[in-house]
């Protein structure tokens, strides 16, 4: 609780400074000097109430969501000997990494995948594929499990839902500028909002939203290395090193991880190009190679 308060109390004061910025270089002057009755101020808040509560919301159902969209199944009494370990590893790291034990599931798929989410640290899920737990060693699947118990850990969760909060409120604040300017000073409407206000003001929405999201996606890789140092620290660095090589070797399967989890999967698929900018995970090879060069 304590780092969403820091969170938004950061974000909130970042709000503030761009209200104060624009108002110092003459931004509401300009705007009505051109006819554009805009309150930046008001504006600002109104984003920030929207940009965040869908981030939030969707951090606070997270759990529900992963459940539901990849058939994960909880174990809450092991009928294996394979899913008592799996419980009593999973317990075993959140002790050591000082948090409560998450739930622990496994869900159907045939690629190697696991990914772990929840609005808290100590109310999280950490979820395993069928196809990791088949085809990985028990020292493979122990560094996996210590992966994904690191974002836990680390918060990741929470964080990239306030970033995204942060950047959904300076798209849509930036997208209405954009439509008003469009709206009253080149099409020179005078009354209230015309048409050219909402085309202009989904466009800026949407090509901002693409720019905004490639600062999310350099969040999200970098709490990837993060994560990896965590799993070396609770797993040790060889079998972090080694599950990361299994994922490597098994790179051409197809992730059917849900486009609402692809960032929490410790697998997230390759992209080449410019596509690069929006990946949520660093490429596999750079991974290790950050952890050999940890030692």
């Amino acid at each position: 609780m304590m780092r969403i308060l820091l969170f938004l109390a950061t974000n909130l004061a970042v709000v503030l400074i761009a209200s104060i910025t624009l108002s110092l270089f003459g931004f509401n002057g300009f705007m009505a000097a051109n006819g554009v009755d805009l309150n930046l101020n008001q504006l600002l808040v109104f984003c920030a109430v929207f940009g965040f509560a869908g981030s939030l919301f969707s951090l606070f159902i997270s759990k529900w969501m992963a459940k539901m969209s990849t058939g994960t199944q909880i174990i809450s009494q092991p009928r294996t000997r394979h899913e008592q370990w799996l419980l009593q590893t999973v317990e075993q790291l959140s002790r050591e990494a000082g948090i409560k034990m998450p739930e622990v599931g496994i869900f159907p798929a045939y690629e190697a995948n696991a990914f772990a989410t929840g609005w808290n640290k100590n109310d999280a899920l950490v979820a395993v594929s069928q196809g990791l737990l088949e085809r990985f060693s028990p020292d493979e699947v122990k560094a996996v499990l210590a992966h994904e118990i690191g974002h836990v850990a680390n918060g990741d969760m929470v964080t990239l839902a306030l970033i995204q909060g942060v950047v959904n409120t300076f798209v849509m604040f930036f997208a209405r500028i954009i439509g008003n300017f469009v709206d009253k000073v080149i099409f020179k409407n005078e009354e209230g909002q015309g048409i050219a206000y909402y085309v202009a003001t989904i466009f800026a929405e949407l090509v901002l939203g693409i720019l905004a999201s490639a600062i999310v996606m350099w969040f999200s890789r970098k709490r990837e290395y993060r994560a990896d140092e965590a799993g070396a620290r609770l797993a040790g660095t060889s079998a972090m090193i080694g599950a990361l090589q299994r994922l490597r070797a098994e790179q051409g399967l197809p992730v059917h991880m849900p486009d609402t989890l692809n960032a929490f999967g410790i697998n997230g698929g390759i992209k080449q190009g410019l596509a690069r900018m929006f990946m949520s995970h660093p490429p596999l090879e750079e991974r290790i190679d950050a952890l050999r060069r940890r030692g």
